[in-house]
């Protein structure tokens, strides 16, 4: 199972807690509330002995081979004494774009092998009573042929407790980011695009769908902002501007997405467009000059609806003249007889 990354606003705002994992059962269950209020735990990057609110992630940038010192802060915000494991992990996207730490059970290969706590242990134990805290101090450091660029993970605070015939581990996790120093490069490109169309009943207001791939192509953490719409022949506009923000992909990742332009008319001819400007976290270090993508396709669209509407509109028409042509043929015959029968009474017969 993934654990998505929660990144706690302050100590004392309480305990951030995660879905339990199961002991044993295979099952999974959420914690109660019950069960939250007696085994709440919290973390917090931490300085001069307290929680560091002026960061929320840990961030460094870091030459290879050099070590940098920093401290953790756990609380047991629960009413039972709790014994907690800390140890830091590596990071990835998931499906759906969002950070994601591996599971407990998987062994870190990048930045999460670099975080060492007293006497190089890869974690590290502590028992808590109800209200008690601890600074944990940990060391990262990057192997000297480590590649330049961003690397990414979380320090993890993890407490196991029993829930009836269950066991859940709860798991609190701070984002960590190393970034080595060296030749950066801030890639993030459109792999492929494709769309289709949705019609409505109103042949005018139809809608586009757009499915791009997007590559983080570079060595830094990258979001984006994009910018999609539908043009026609010579550029004509066909649709207004829909924009998404895009989370942040890690290096080396890959994101698929649907984007959905309302208000396309059926016009034949469709050249959808995809416009993409990078962007980084507000407390990401800054790389440089941030790329820039664009992509479009083509679309063709039989106007069904139009058709309908003008193929109705014949009948109508058609149906109108006809029984316009039929009464002028009626009052034509009812003419011809009331002057012959008249020209009948005038001969006397």
């Amino acid at each position: 199972m993934i654990h998505r990354l929660i990144r706690p606003l302050g100590l004392l705002a309480g305990a951030l807690l995660i879905i339990g994992l199961t002991v044993g059962t295979g099952a999974v269950q959420a914690m109660s509330s019950s069960a939250a209020e007696s085994d709440g735990i919290a973390g917090a990057p931490s300085a001069d002995g307290g929680v560091d609110q002026s960061r929320s992630r840990y961030s460094y940038q870091m030459d290879p081979g050099q070590a940098v010192s920093d401290e953790y802060l756990v609380q047991n915000t629960g009413t039972t004494a709790q014994s907690v494991t800390v140890y830091a992990t590596d990071a990835f996207n998931g499906d759906d774009g969002a950070f994601s730490l591996l599971n407990g059970g998987v062994s870190p290969v990048d930045v999460g092998r670099w975080v060492t706590f007293a006497n190089g242990a890869d974690q590290i134990t502590a028992t808590l009573e109800p209200g008690a805290s601890q600074v944990i101090p940990f060391t990262v450091t990057t192997p000297a042929d480590a590649r330049p660029g961003d690397h990414a993970g979380g320090i993890i605070v993890s407490a196991l407790s029993p829930s009836g015939q269950i066991s859940l581990d709860r798991r609190v996790a701070i984002r960590l980011y190393v970034r080595v120093k060296g030749a950066l490069q801030a890639g993030l490109t459109i792999s492929s695009i494709a769309s289709s169309y949705q019609a409505e009943l109103n042949p005018f207001s139809g809608k586009t769908q757009l499915t791009v791939t997007l590559n983080n192509t570079g060595n830094v953490a990258l979001g984006a902002t994009t910018v999609s719409r539908v043009r026609g022949i010579f550029g004509i506009p066909l649709s207004g501007i829909s924009r998404e923000e895009i989370p942040e992909m890690l290096p080396g990742s890959t994101r698929t997405l649907t984007m959905t332009v309302p208000g396309v008319g059926s016009w034949i001819y469709l050249n959808p467009q995809v416009n993409l400007a990078a962007t980084i976290d507000k407390e990401a270090i800054n790389p440089g000059v941030l790329p820039t993508a664009s992509r479009d396709t083509a679309l063709i669209v039989v106007p069904w609806g139009a058709l309908i509407i003008l193929l109705l509109t014949g009948l109508i028409y058609f149906l109108v003249r006809f029984t316009r042509l039929r009464g002028a043929q009626r009052a034509a015959a009812w003419i011809e007889y009331t002057e012959a029968e008249a020209r009948r009474q005038a001969r006397g017969e």
